[in-house]
């Protein structure tokens, strides 16, 4: 039986609530930094790549498409022309320095894992798939969002990687937990080997949801009550930012390895898409990327 809303949210203490300060104190904090060629701008994790995995989450600026104008739009070919789209990623792949090859999936919100295994992999974009792992040099794995949660891992030992697309669905569904899985089962990735970046993403402040949302996250979620804060009847805000650090922790991910950019795509959309905001005004939105790889 689910927990009633009333005694979820009895477990948190507006003192809980954690709300982030700026973004530059965020950033600072968090050891992400901007990189910026010709306009294009992007997030990057510092510890990440000081051990050596490229990795980038992108931003709306410095891009092509009409809507916004001059926006990076690198997904969504039912709401923006192929052209733009293409060129939007070559300016984007761009800012890496490097001859890289893009493995995507086409995104279900479902807890499935794609292995790109060739280079023949990755120019396969078709697969129905929420997250991606791999060891190839030159090939970065990404997955899109426009307020779902991207994390990005790198094995400090294999050097294998993986992107993922944790939206709510995914994460009640442990798709963190499932990639780590399928990281060990192919490459012999161990949790305490891996370093974690959580993108920008709908935050704990400003993403509500509703009783389907909270039943979810009460049956498959033991500290379900650390992520809600009650904001109405049958609805709650709720901190995906923290439901996946947690699941990362759940499988023995040492928390000094786990990294978070708490920047809200709702709050931020002058940065970031915002499927929330931005398509129940204009009827369509972009999408961003979050990629990782090795050279």
């Amino acid at each position: 039986m689910s927990t009633p809303m009333d005694t979820i949210t009895s477990k948190i203490s507006d003192s809980e609530f954690q709300i982030p300060g700026s973004a530059d104190e965020t950033l600072a904090d968090s050891s992400f930094y901007w990189r910026e060629k010709n306009g294009v701008k992007i997030l990057v994790c510092r510890p990440l790549e000081a051990a050596g995995f490229v990795n980038g989450f992108s931003t709306r600026l410095g891009g092509v498409s009409a809507f916004p104008e001059n926006s990076l739009n690198l997904a969504g070919y039912d709401e923006d022309s192929a052209e733009n789209i293409a060129e939007n990623r070559r300016r984007f792949l761009e800012v890496f320095g490097d001859d890289f090859a893009l493995a995507s999936c086409w995104q279900t919100h479902s807890a499935d894992v794609r292995i790109v295994k060739t280079p023949a992999d990755a120019q396969d974009g078709n697969q129905k798939r929420d997250a991606l792992v791999s060891d190839l040099k030159n090939v970065l794995v990404g997955v899109k969002t426009a307020d779902c949660v991207p994390v990005l891992l790198g094995d400090t030992k294999t050097k294998s990687f993986a992107a993922v697309h944790a939206g709510w669905r995914g994460t009640v569904n442990s798709i963190v937990v499932k990639t780590i899985e399928t990281m060990r089962e192919t490459y012999g990735t161990e949790a305490k080997d891996l370093i974690c970046a959580i993108g920008p993403a709908a935050s704990g402040k400003n993403y509500e949801v509703g009783q389907d949302v909270i039943d979810a996250f009460e049956t498959n979620f033991s500290t379900c009550g650390n992520l809600f804060y009650k904001t109405r009847n049958k609805h709650a805000l709720i901190d995906l930012h923290l439901a996946n650090k947690e699941q990362l922790q759940s499988v023995d991910v040492k928390a000094e390895n786990i990294f978070t950019a708490a920047l809200c795509t709702i709050e931020r959309t002058d940065l970031f898409f915002s499927y929330r905001v931005e398509k129940k005004l204009h009827g369509k939105t972009g999408r961003l990327l979050s990629v990782i790889g090795t050279r």
